[in-house]
């Protein structure tokens, strides 16, 4: 079927908005209307560094209304609102653990521009072949995706809205909630106050959180981080030791876990440091082939934990729902970080969020 879709065809160029032909969906994909789609950072450092080979069509947080499905799909039918995930096989031993985000063959389908049997689905209107992104590609009006990269979701809150919860949303309340695993006496430090930050902040809000502390350095981010459930900000840009600060406000304890989203070193080196003995700091930067140093004694010298987390380590037919939930009881505001884009102002969405204007941009189709 002949859709729109936003190519990429050259390393750091702007998309390109023109007619593609989408291939129908095969026995156990799902063909889905699009209404709404989160630009997430992955889809433009990947876009601009790699390696999903280009021509290319990007997005991953996309969500929508299913219209066909495949012969042996059981997972969702026609007319179902979903919310697009990670794919995974659900078959190998990560995904049978409850590790899909894991699973073995993710990395394959997610980055390296083809469907989990080894082909694509799209090409543009020359005939060019386009690399699909996550098992989706979600910047288009139609999508086809296999059944289990789709979560389905309630129809009673707004499609559109939902598509960051497929991975920055998820990301970091998953980060929160299913690995650093915080009660309610203890303390957390969040490295970076963007979509995933503040996610991460809201999580550790719903968990009781003793103090929730959010860095970074831009001050509406900052009064964001408050509005959504920091104890106490602390602004990177104006703070000479962000260390010493933090243990000003635990009276030199140290908090008990730290969350690092930005990748950058002087953060990094915080994140690590500002931990009382036996902390854990848990990471979801994303800096290609950049390498960060920190003190090994800064582990071992106070037995802190340094954990890579992806996707929230979470089930996302089971948590999706649950964040959803709490958006309805209004303990997690997704709404608060969004600003929706028509669909053409794809170039437009994507310089706001590389400046920082935005926190979570959603193309709206």
């Amino acid at each position: 079927m002949k859709i729109r879709a936003a190519i990429a065809y050259e390393r750091r160029e702007p998309f390109v908005i023109k007619d593609a032909e989408l291939a129908d969906p095969k026995e156990t994909e799902i063909l889905v209307r699009m209404a709404g789609c989160g630009i997430c950072h992955n889809d433009l450092f990947t876009k601009d560094e790699g390696p999903t080979p280009l021509p290319a069509v990007f997005g991953h947080e996309g969500s929508g209304i299913v219209e066909h499905v495949g012969s042996a799909v059981t997972m969702v039918a026609p007319g179902d609102h979903v919310v697009f995930c990670s794919y995974s096989c659900g078959a190998c031993e990560q995904c049978l653990s409850g590790h899909p985000a894991l699973c073995v063959q993710a990395g394959r389908v997610n980055f390296g521009g083809i469907c989990s049997d080894g082909t694509t689905r799209l090409r543009d209107a020359e005939g060019r072949e386009l690399s699909c992104f996550f098992g989706q590609s979600s910047f288009a009006t139609y999508v086809v995706a296999d059944q289990r990269s789709a979560v389905k979701v309630d129809k009673d809150v707004d499609i559109a809205m939902l598509g960051p919860l497929g991975c920055g949303l998820q990301t970091g309340a998953g980060a929160v909630l299913n690995v650093l695993a915080p009660g309610p006496c203890d303390t957390i430090a969040v490295f970076g106050c963007g979509s995933v930050g503040l996610a991460a902040i809201m999580a550790a809000k719903i968990s009781g959180c003793d103090k929730v502390i959010g860095i970074d350095a831009v001050p509406a981010k900052l009064e964001m981080a408050k509005e959504l459930g920091a104890t106490q900000v602390i602004n990177g840009a104006e703070t000479p030791d962000i260390t010493a600060e933090i243990g000003e406000i635990t009276r030199r304890r140290g908090v008990d876990y730290t969350f690092e989203t930005t990748g950058a070193q002087p953060l990094f080196e915080a994140s690590i440091e500002s931990l009382r003995p036996g902390g854990t700091c848990g990471t979801v930067a994303t800096t290609g082939e950049k390498i960060l140093d920190f003190k090994l004694v800064s582990l071992m010298g106070s037995c802190k934990t340094l954990v890579g987390i992806v996707q929230g380590d979470s089930v996302p037919w089971l948590f999706i729902p649950k964040l959803i939930e709490f958006y309805k009881e209004g303990r997690f505001p997704i709404d608060k970080l969004i600003r929706y884009y028509p669909f053409e102002e794809i170039n437009k969405a994507a310089e706001d969020a590389h400046r920082g204007a935005v926190i979570k941009p959603v193309l709206r189709f």
